[in-house]
């Protein structure tokens, strides 16, 4: 059973930088996807975020970004300590949020931010950017 905890998020003025941490245990080879993903109030959860790597490689997998976020957030995986992590930097009003890591088995990088490819999620950590 795949388990993530995120920690991390808050609060911070526009323009400045959080970083989310998300601890998984229980992943298998078969969640060839693990992503970010972000709920506004009364919105649908988005992708942000996603590592994936193509099933028929072994290859540590690619990072595809949501065009709002591209050029400011960074997804990365510390494969030792089973954690990934995104690194929000240039942050706006826009960008306040709830945010989810999750796991999923993707059959391509354009279903990698697609919600529909993941089963596994965590609590949602609250991200909040004031001017």
């Amino acid at each position: 059973q795949v388990q993530l905890v995120e920690s991390g998020g808050g609060s911070v003025q526009v323009g400045g930088s959080l970083r989310l941490s998300c601890a998984a245990s229980g992943v298998t080879y078969s969640n060839n996807c693990m992503g970010w993903f972000r709920q506004f109030p009364g919105k649908e959860r988005e992708g942000v975020a996603t590592i994936y790597r193509s099933p028929s490689n072994r290859s540590p997998g690619n990072s595809y970004y949501a065009d709002s976020v591209k050029g400011r957030f960074t997804i990365s995986q510390d494969a030792a300590k089973n954690t990934m992590y995104l690194q929000m930097n240039s942050l706006k009003p826009e960008d306040s949020a709830m945010y989810f890591c999750a796991a999923g088995t993707c059959n391509s990088a354009w279903s990698a931010l697609s919600r529909a490819s993941y089963k596994s999620w965590g609590q949602g950590k609250q991200v909040t950017v004031s001017s």
